[in-house]
């Protein structure tokens, strides 16, 4: 029987059939004669007016009947079935639709897989997990275009509200992934959290535990990806989820004082950094490398009574706990935890550069330690000025000017982004009928070296006269080609 709590209208019919695939859907559901409803984060997105091509359909029926149905009525479309799961998903064009079947579902304590069993509208939308994500849309011929939203979602989008449609601690304690989700929500929609539910929140944080760690790294990356992403970190660390997933990051939190003598709160100027960065760049790696470029401040932090606070060697040490910690949170341990690691070694390098004083060859070996990276570099150095004295974050803004404009004078001169020496180690070995060998990478290290300090040009006729005469100071003869 149709659920029709808070039933209304939030788009005409003709509307709803000028959505691309619709009329295929409600045709195929008419003919199986099934009860079909858009649900969940379409119909938010649809309120909100935000651009989404992701709709969930909910059918009293199969929905794996309902999708074979559809796609064969959407020339080009490409079906998959999950029958463990009951559902199925459509692509077509660039949409993607998913069917599942009206349901209720119970859960054990060990577990957040629930117990399934068919059931009506109403039981479907009693387990989705926030009341912005329980209304529903019918297209059934007697009431099409009907608004379905027992628990006033509506009304919590006017009110920019997170809360679950039923009672958070139960809601939590079943499938504690909601509470990542509700974080996610709030800052990705820029929303509060009700107050019970958020405290629900805390008091089921234990509960991530059941929870993969791909899935929590899955919710954290759609986080750092929010326009602000540093307001779900702080709300992630009020409501103690932070301390368990991200224990590293939690440490960067506080402030301490000796004679007088304090440091900033590592944990929100990174947060700023973060921001700062979001502004600049949707490049979720970028963002890491902001959110772990002091993370070993705290391991590295002394106090000395002349200078205060120090944090020496924070960005070697950083770099070294990068590959831990993506392999702890199961992010990719390839290019990107590569190019992660590489930003945070090298943040504090472009600011050494500023003095007239500098001379080339500290460019030159930037230059060849960024590579192609050099510009997300600058960026996350310029992020990083987080200080609220502005003549002090100008002074900064000039100087980082200054390197980007040497940065840019030697890159040109001497072409060494991404550089690799012009001679290369098999050049040397087939020059003096060698094998592999440790003077092989001293003649290749030499003639590098001899390259970034300036001592001769990046080109190849230089380098093989340096690489002969090397080999001569060694008593080395190159063969003679016949």
């Amino acid at each position: 029987m149709l659920f029709l709590h808070n039933m209304a209208t939030v788009i005409t019919a003709e509307e709803l059939k000028s959505i691309p695939a619709l009329p295929a859907v409600t045709a195929a559901a008419g003919e199986l004669g099934q009860e079909t409803y858009i649900i969940g984060g379409y119909v938010r997105d649809l309120i909100l007016k935000r651009p989404s091509k992701d709709i969930d359909f909910v059918t009293l029926g199969s929905g794996i009947a309902l999708a074979e149905a559809v796609a064969g009525k959407l020339p080009g479309s490409q079906l998959a079935v999950f029958k463990n799961f009951g559902t199925a998903l459509v692509k077509w064009q660039a949409m993607e639709l998913e069917f599942v079947g009206a349901r209720k579902e119970s859960y054990r304590s060990h577990s957040r897989k629930p117990v399934v069993e068919d059931g009506t509208l109403e039981d479907d939308q009693n387990r989705r997990d926030f009341t912005i994500n329980a209304m529903a849309i019918s297209l059934n011929k007697d009431n099409y275009g009907a608004f379905v939203d027992p628990f006033k979602g509506r009304e919590d989008l006017r009110k920019r509200l997170i809360k679950t449609p039923l009672e958070p601690g139960i809601t939590f304690s079943d499938d504690p992934l909601r509470m990542l989700r509700a974080v996610r929500f709030a800052t990705q929609l820029d929303f509060d959290i009700e107050a019970d539910t958020f405290a629900a929140i805390s008091q089921n944080a234990d509960r991530l535990q059941i929870v993969s760690q791909e899935r929590i790294a899955d919710e954290l990356n759609k986080i750092i990806l929010a326009g602000t992403p540093s307001y779900g970190f702080k709300l992630l660390f009020h409501a103690g989820l932070l301390h368990r997933i991200f224990p590293e990051m939690v440490a960067l939190h506080g402030v301490e004082d000796i004679n007088g003598k304090s440091h900033k709160d590592n944990f929100y100027h990174t947060l700023q950094v973060l921001d700062n960065v979001a502004r600049q760049s949707d490049n979720l790696w970028l963002r890491w490398a902001a959110i772990l470029h002091d993370i070993a401040k705290p391991a590295t932090k002394r106090f000395n009574p002349k200078v205060g606070w120090t944090f020496h060697g924070h960005e070697d040490k950083g770099a070294r706990m990068v590959p831990k910690i993506f392999r702890r949170m199961k992010l990719p341990l390839n290019e990107h935890m590569r190019y992660v690691r590489k930003l945070v070694r090298l943040h504090l390098r472009p600011i050494a550069l500023v003095k007239d004083t500098i001379t080339d060859s500290a460019i030159r070996r930037l230059l060849f330690e960024a590579g192609d990276d050099i510009e997300d570099l600058m960026t996350l150095c310029k992020a990083d000025i987080t200080s609220k004295n502005h003549e002090k974050v100008k002074r900064y803004l000039r100087n980082f000017k200054k390197v980007e404009q040497k940065l840019k004078d030697v890159e040109e001169r001497d072409n060494l982004r991404n550089f690799q020496p012009p001679i290369s180690g098999k050049d040397i070995m087939d020059t003096f009928a060698l094998k592999p060998d440790r003077i092989v990478g001293e003649i290749k290290d030499t003639i590098r070296e001899a390259i970034l300090e300036g001592r001769i040009p990046n080109n190849y006729a230089e380098a093989y006269a340096l690489m002969l005469a090397l080999g001569k100071e060694k008593g080395l003869t190159p063969v003679t080609k016949e």
